[in-house]
């Protein structure tokens, strides 16, 4: 199986070879929980996201990344911030794919639709605020959530 391996300031990491921008989804429901997925991939816990098609805008691939993943449709209200770090690479042992960390965090608010794993996300739940932290994640997704959990006005740019 096609696992994705997260390094970071790791000097076993590979080269990245890439740069792909992508986008996370922080997507709430009316009692605050935060949709949660569990990546088929690695097995971590995340927020719903992935690639940005040519021809596609941000918002755009958000809301199509959601429900895929999860089965949600959502509306954009917002960003949590950018997520650039060269020292973040990803591997994907599928093709070789190295890919430097390239990510726009942004908020929504749920619409409809019922929780329903997909072929990237083997569990996909609503998961109270104050449990989010206590889910085994990568340390990048965890400063992502931790950015959105912290509340400032201003996005987080890095």
């Amino acid at each position: 199986m096609a696992r994705r391996m997260d390094f970071y300031d790791d000097p076993k990491a590979p080269a990245a070879n890439s740069l792909v921008p992508s986008v996370n989804v922080v997507v709430t429901n009316d009692a605050g929980d935060i949709l949660m997925i569990r990546r088929s991939d690695n097995d971590n816990w995340a927020v719903p996201g992935g690639a940005i098609d040519l021809g596609e805008s941000l918002p755009a691939a958000a809301v199509r990344e959601t429900l895929e993943e999860t089965g949600i449709t959502c509306e954009i209200t917002g960003i949590v911030g950018t997520y650039t770090d060269p020292k973040h690479v990803i591997l994907y042992t599928s093709n070789g794919e190295a890919r430097q960390e390239f990510s726009i965090v942004l908020t929504a608010r749920a619409l409809s639709g019922e929780p329903t794993p997909s072929s990237e996300s083997t569990e996909v739940r609503w998961v109270p605020r104050d449990e989010v932290k206590a889910l085994p994640m990568d340390r990048s997704m965890a400063l992502r959530i931790g950015h959105y959990l912290t509340g400032t006005a201003l996005p987080y740019i890095g």
